[in-house]
């Protein structure tokens, strides 16, 4: 028997619900909906901006597309600095197994002890870390192979130096950003390194992009840059000069060849150098460029000006005779002598002997303001117009402040002080008839104009005395070379130490010119600290000197101009210093 129910007798739905409630609930749900729609309409259009910045934050990146550095050439188009693709190892540290037994196989293919890799990988970004920069090819295929969980590769560029040390010192080398640190490549940084792209993506948390975000922006190459620098010139030189250093138990040396038309460097060399490619442990001493930021009293180098002003000023000719017996002057008490007294000699055979009481005599005819504009003029005390870093403008005194004996040791080489660069365009004077050129690293296929420093009659006087010094009876004897006609000077000097000078350390040098006639280059050696015995600059520089000399020519395609061999020298007569 069925029961029904009466509902209308519940106490809880006989009462009436009163209105306001429901409608404090409708307005309710209405103020939220309209919340949520303020909300979309300030996510959506007026905070749209913002809201699409922290989205690219978190997930978009712009990815550097590195332009490929402009090659470094010779004057002949031979490389000198090129790039070369190279992989760079990185990872994620939170997603690599430090546990993994193949890491041991990539700590050996990266050559680093397997203690540092695991540190690299403990590294506090979790989401990336360079574990090693710029590795070889075949290194990074093995790499590749191993397929550890968390290791990725990336493409850049790594710099080779063809030449390695013979070139080191005028190439110089990057960083791995790709950034020059010495020699032309920081010289010519902004030239070479060309303008990176980017890539706008969106990547995932792997590091692999997804899409692009918008258009590429492709990298701009950076240009060649041709150097006026002869490999084959710069090599021998720089293996004479190596033999030389190694010979004479030598600290260093340095050598530099200019084209006397162009005012072109064709070689720039020193001993040490290093290898670019492999620049690990390098040292001060390796990486200084001797050539142009070594700065040293040029001794006797000088005495060729003195006598070139001495004649444009009419105090002298070629043959007018000097008395320098009994061998020694004493000026402001102090005195300065010859290694091996002389008589009478002429004004050349003052050069050809290197007679520092003949040029002293010469000198204090002048006023020191004429032997300073003189020195300046020819570039001493002036930093050179090359862009190279670290060159040196050495030293040269206010004329002013000269006392008498400065005057006379200025007038052979002491009291001021040069670096080997500067040296070698001094003497350009001589080889351009009285014109002082500018030198440049840059190839040039013109013929320069000059400053006009002596009169041309009386440059080239001097240039017939050069080449007397360097031949039979002068101190460069052994700068002679085959074939070729030559003229220069030695020199030797005691090194400064502390405020006086060292007893038994000495540079020494030999600068000159060749062909005689016409010179087509200037070349300048020197060797810091020979310690074998020798230590005069006819011996110990003048012999690189004449085989930098007979290479070049012959590289250069000029002719000889001498039909019979030099004589061949046993003695050689010793430069007063």
């Amino acid at each position: 028997m069925s029961r029904s129910i009466n509902y209308s007798a519940s106490p809880l739905l006989a009462s009436r619900t009163p209105v306001w409630r429901s409608k404090f609930i409708v307005a309710c749900l209405a103020v939220a909906f309209a919340g949520l729609a303020g909300r979309a309409a300030y996510v959506q259009v007026f905070g749209n901006d913002f809201f699409q910045r922290q989205g690219e934050v978190r997930f978009a990146r712009t990815l550097e597309l590195p332009a490929n550095r402009g090659r470094v050439l010779d004057r002949n188009g031979l490389i000198l600095a090129s790039s070369v693709v190279a992989q760079s190892i990185w990872a994620i540290p939170e997603d690599v197994d430090r546990a993994d037994p193949k890491l041991r196989q990539l700590a050996k293919l990266l050559e680093m002890p397997l203690a540092d890799l695991r540190k690299r990988l403990a590294h506090e970004d979790k989401t990336f870390v360079w574990v090693k920069r710029q590795v070889d090819d075949p290194v990074a295929k093995q790499i590749a192979a191993l397929d550890i969980k968390g290791i990725y590769q990336r493409r850049e560029y790594k710099r080779e130096y063809p030449e390695g040390e013979a070139g080191a010192h005028v190439v110089g080398f990057t960083n791995v950003e790709d950034i020059g640190q010495e020699g032309v490549e920081l010289a010519f940084n902004a030239q070479l390194a060309g303008k990176s792209g980017s890539r706008r993506v969106i990547k995932d948390r792997l590091g692999r992009v997804v899409e692009d975000v918008r258009d590429v922006v492709p990298p701009v190459d950076g240009p060649d840059l041709q150097l006026s620098i002869d490999s084959k010139v710069q090599y021998f030189a720089y293996q004479k000069l190596k033999d030389a250093v190694l010979q004479h138990k030598a600290r260093a040396g340095s050598v530099v060849v200019i084209d006397t038309l162009t005012g072109e460097v064709l070689a720039l060399a020193n001993y040490p150098s290093y290898n670019p490619n492999r620049r690990q442990n390098l040292t001060g001493e390796q990486l200084r460029n001797r050539v142009l930021t070594d700065s040293f009293e040029p001794g006797s180098t000088m005495k060729p000006f003195i006598v070139g002003l001495a004649l444009d000023k009419g105090l002298v000719t070629p043959n007018t005779p000097i008395n320098t017996a009994p061998g020694r002057i004493t000026i402001g008490g102090s005195t300065i002598s010859d290694s091996h007294p002389n008589e009478v000699l002429t004004v050349s055979q003052v050069i050809q002997k290197s007679s520092n009481v003949g040029t002293v005599k010469m000198a204090m005819q002048m006023s020191p303001r004429e032997m300073w504009e003189t020195y300046a003029q020819v570039g001493f005390g002036q930093k050179p117009q090359l862009p190279f870093p670290g060159a040196v403008a050495g030293r040269l005194r206010p004329y002013k402040s000269w006392r008498p004996i400065e005057q006379a040791t200025m007038s052979y080489g002491y009291g001021l002080s040069t670096s080997l660069f500067q040296l070698a365009q001094a003497y350009t004077v001589f080889a351009r008839d009285g014109e002082l050129i500018p030198v440049t690293l840059q190839k040039s296929a013109d013929t320069v104009a000059g400053v006009r420093v002596f009169s041309a009659k009386n440059a080239v006087a001097v240039r017939q005395m050069l080449g007397l010094a360097a031949g039979p009876g002068g101190t460069g004897s052994r700068a002679q070379t085959m074939g070729y006609s030559v003229g220069g000077k030695s020199g030797t000097a005691r090194k400064q130490e502390g405020k006086g000078y060292a007893d038994k350390k000495y540079r020494s040098w030999f600068v000159g010119l060749a062909p005689v006639e016409s010179p087509r280059i200037v070349v300048a050696v020197m060797v810091d600290e020979p310690s074998n015995g020798a230590f005069y600059g006819g011996v110990v520089a003048a012999p690189v000197f004449s085989e930098t000399v007979q290479q070049t020519l012959r590289i250069l395609g000029v002719q000889p101009d001498m039909n019979v061999k030099p004589q061949i020298v046993t003695e050689v007569v010793e430069e007063s210093f």
